[in-house]
């Protein structure tokens, strides 16, 4: 008996075997092409974009209610117009302060902090798009690379040396298809999607400091008034 042999594994993985360029033309290129045809530009480049976030932390409205509480109490001090000089990175919140300035009402400030929020998702929702479709399109290119390889492979059963080439596309196509949507495309928008849900529902904290602070110039002239 061949002790040697017996210790050897009985199911070795050669990591080239599993590399088919013609597989990987078929199911990247395939998923690619379809991405484009179903999106804008513009989503798909933001859907590219969007994945330098996808391990930041969820977004907090802490920061920015900070700088709200910051700006009431330069406001109440001198006027809501020496807000104007005031140097706002967010640009919703920027938005929102600059129509307190130019005398919009509270409902107002709150209406244009909710239809910024919902213009934000909506954006959100197209890159989330991108990469649902691209997650849905990947195991149908898979199973197109399957066929061809195996139409190649019947029309080629008189020649035995191209059978073997012919049916690792076909099956290592089916195999890159799910791995693109299963590895990658459908966790990528997953997670897209958990983090917009969160930065929207922070976002809407922001409106009532917000509406709040159209309310404090005509209050500081009642107190001067007095």
């Amino acid at each position: 008996m061949n002790i040697a042999a017996l210790s050897e594994p009985a199911f070795n993985l050669v990591p080239g075997t599993f590399l088919d360029p013609v597989a990987i033309g078929i199911v990247l290129g395939g998923t690619a092409l379809t991405v484009v045809l179903r999106n804008r530009l513009a989503d798909v480049g933001r859907a590219l974009a969007a994945l330098v976030t996808l391990w930041r932390r969820p977004f907090s409205a802490d920061t920015q209610i900070a700088q709200i509480a910051s700006l009431e109490r330069i406001a109440r001090r001198h006027g809501l117009f020496s807000l104007d000089r005031s140097v706002i990175a967010d640009p919703d919140m920027a938005a929102a302060v600059e129509a307190a300035v130019d005398g919009a009402e509270p409902e107002q400030v709150t209406r244009l902090v909710n239809d910024r929020v919902a213009a934000r998702a909506e954006r959100h929702r197209a890159a989330i798009e991108v990469w649902t479709g691209a997650a849905e399109a990947a195991p149908a290119m898979g199973l197109i690379g399957t066929i061809l390889g195996l139409v190649q492979m019947f029309a080629s059963m008189q020649d035995p040396a191209t059978i073997g080439a012919a049916m690792a596309v076909a099956l290592l196509a089916t195999l890159y298809g799910a791995l693109v949507a299963n590895l990658v495309a459908m966790p990528v928008a997953s997670r897209l999607k958990r983090l917009a849900r969160a930065e929207a529902s922070e976002r809407l904290r922001l409106a009532a400091p917000l509406a709040q602070l159209a309310t404090l110039e005509r209050a500081r002239k009642r107190e001067l008034a007095a």
